[in-house]
């Protein structure tokens, strides 16, 4: 997960407009809002209104939402424009990491007991029977309606909806004409412009410690960052034990299996926060060597991974691009 630093709120007196802060609780997480508006306007009511909006669309916990008429195989839905954006956006990042992020993984999640079903944790599912109704491939989108090839199929947004929104927040700023500003939700941030120091906007990346209660926040390090997009997926928040066994909450959509292998975080700069939220959680499901290579293959891309090594140390590894944004 990432943090935005605290800032040291200025007042100018060249005339330039103070900064506003709004924060609140949405999406089941918190945000924050740092913003500076040229006309002094707080923008907390219309952002609000805007992330209500996008959870009629992308929310499977809002039982009314698009995405969540989908999966019921509701005929009467049609796809509005925050679910078509989404849908482009996952096809491209699932045809780019080989299928590591499919938003059908929605059966496979909730049989886990991690996702918006009744998964009970009691024993590992029979992923071989959920199998056949999982892949990007059994399903496609025509005339705003989401066609499915078996009823059964679902689908999950959860690990790029949220990216999303920080977008669509941003956007909301641009439009009442922001340019400098930081949106977080839930650790996914999207900047822009100068903090109110008049610097580079400040992220701390948590390290990976595990932490169901989501209070520990040590930073493994601190990035200098503005006019991109930053997201972070781990498995160091929500994970289970079974007869003796870690159960991590990032399914392998290919294998139907939770992922085991040594990567605990992944954090993905991008030119969208959908984009960094999407392929945080491809990476997490590729591992530390095939999540470097795709990442150097796509461009506008950079990420920085922290990964175990044989003997449990923690490491780092990143792409030769993410290394300016380290704080010096």
């Amino acid at each position: 997960m990432v943090w935005a630093l605290p800032c040291l709120w200025m007042s100018c007196s060249s005339g330039a407009k103070e900064y506003i802060r709004n924060t609140g609780r949405i999406f089941g997480t918190y945000y924050s809002v740092v913003y500076q508006q040229p006309d002094g306007v707080d923008l907390q009511d219309k952002l609000e209104q805007r992330m209500q909006e996008f959870d009629r669309s992308l929310s499977t916990f809002n039982p009314e939402s698009v995405i969540s008429r989908i999966n019921r195989n509701d005929t009467a839905v049609r796809t509005d424009a925050y679910f078509e954006a989404m849908y482009a956006v996952a096809g491209q990042v699932s045809c780019r990491t080989d299928g590591a992020f499919d938003i059908t993984v929605a059966p496979l999640v909730n049989a886990w007991g991690f996702g918006f079903g009744n998964g009970d944790r009691q024993s590992a599912p029979a992923v071989d029977t959920i199998m056949p109704y999982v892949g990007h491939g059994k399903i496609k989108l025509e005339h705003h309606r989401l066609l499915k090839d078996d009823p059964r199929t679902m689908l999950d947004a959860s690990a790029i909806a949220k990216g999303y929104s920080c977008d669509v927040m941003a956007a909301l700023l641009e439009e009442n004409g922001c340019r400098n500003y930081l949106v977080e939700i839930g650790g996914e941030v999207v900047c822009r412009g100068a903090n109110p120091q008049g610097d580079k906007w400040r992220i701390g990346i948590n390290k990976p410690i595990d932490d169901e209660t989501n209070l520990v926040n040590e930073y493994e390090t601190v990035v200098n960052i503005t006019d991109a997009a930053l997201a972070t997926s781990g498995n160091y928040r929500q994970f289970y034990y079974l007869e003796g066994k870690k159960y991590s909450h990032t399914i392998d959509p290919r294998t139907g299996q939770p992922v085991g292998h040594n990567l605990l975080s992944a954090t993905v700069v991008a030119p969208t926060c959908m984009e960094a939220d999407a392929y945080a959680t491809a990476f997490m499901v590729l591992g530390k060597d095939r999540a470097l290579q795709v990442c150097e293959s796509v461009p506008g891309l950079d990420c920085f991974l922290i990964y175990a090594d044989e003997a449990g140390e923690n490491q780092v590894a990143c792409t030769e691009g993410f290394k300016k944004y380290l704080a010096r």
